[in-house]
């Protein structure tokens, strides 16, 4: 499966609506580095507060030293321009981030089952909404299971959600077994012919060790049917959280196997580069970044794309 779009206006609008969502992210940086780099030389002040700014836009510090050290390698105590800074800026971050640029592929077995996680709050429920829209203009037969069954929002939220996407919703009554769900849910996409399985889960993190126990049954009941489901497990992101997003990751990770994230509400947020981090940090596949409530502005993550309107360049 490709969700990447095709066309130069299709392209050029997703990349408007990137650049739109990131302009307090952008701007934010934009600004300081404009203000540092006024007639400058990258002498090792400069450099310092270079650092500084980038950690102070959620790179981290660790990501913040590196790019700072790619972008002085060959233009130390050399004058620069806050433009040539954003460009290296923005070059340094896509070579960061194009080891993570990988498209969701559902091949092989069917269905595929793609279990959702990720604390609550953070758009599990729309985020599965949008990607069941994409599959559906993709000719997926997609089925939704109201895994979350502890929060009736959840459950008609995704129904919801299922409506606009052409897709079956299963769900059960409020505080039924989510595992039981699953098992239902694996049997009737089976019987359905259907291709693409997602499973909403709660999240919980209150309580880690329930969620963990959950979640571990949710796993162990799908395997009993099919060995090696769920073939994706997709970790869901708020970037308005900042460095906490970092600490999701690391916590899901122990929970969970985790194989691909999803960044949202990047529009919303000057911490954009927060996801920076987190690809330097651990190395997960990032599927899909969103940057607005409407199907559309749901889509494949593009490094470059990303660096050069984290930098505010234009594509």
């Amino acid at each position: 499966m490709s969700e990447t779009e095709t066309g130069g206006d299709k392209k050029t609008g997703w990349f408007g609506r990137l650049k739109a969502g990131l302009s307090r992210s952008a701007g934010q940086l934009g600004e300081q580095i404009g203000a540092l780099f006024t007639k400058r030389k990258l002498d090792r002040a400069a450099l310092d507060e270079l650092e500084e700014t980038l950690i102070g836009a959620d790179l981290g510090v660790s990501t913040a030293g590196k790019i700072v050290a790619a972008i002085a390698k060959d233009r130390f105590d050399k004058d620069i321009s806050a433009e040539e800074i954003r460009i290296a800026l923005a070059d340094s971050v896509t070579s960061l981030l194009q080891p993570v640029e990988k498209p969701l592929l559902l091949e092989g077995a069917k269905p595929q089952v793609i279990l959702v996680v990720g604390v609550n709050g953070v758009g599990k429920t729309t985020t599965i909404g949008k990607i069941a829209s994409k599959l559906r203009d993709n000719d997926k037969r997609v089925m939704l299971a109201a895994g979350d069954t502890f929060r009736a929002a959840a459950v008609e939220q995704l129904k919801v959600w299922g409506e606009r996407a052409g897709a079956s919703v299963l769900a059960r009554e409020t505080g039924a077994d989510a595992a039981g769900l699953a098992f239902d849910a694996m049997t009737q996409a089976q019987a359905d012919g259907i291709d693409v399985l997602m499973i909403d889960t709660a999240g919980r993190l209150q309580n880690k060790a329930d969620l963990m126990q959950e979640l571990a049954k949710i796993v162990r009941v799908l395997k009993k049917q099919v060995p090696d489901a769920p073939h994706h497990v997709l970790l869901v992101l708020d970037a308005t959280t900042g460095q906490n997003a970092i600490n999701q990751v690391q916590i899901f990770k122990e929970i969970c196997a985790v194989t691909g994230l999803v960044v949202t509400k990047l529009d919303g947020t000057a911490r954009g580069g927060v996801l920076v981090a987190i690809a330097d940090k651990f190395g997960l596949p990032v599927h899909y970044i969103g940057v607005g409530e409407q199907a559309a502005d749901l889509q494949s993550f593009s490094a470059q794309g990303f660096a050069r309107a984290l930098a505010g360049l234009n594509q």
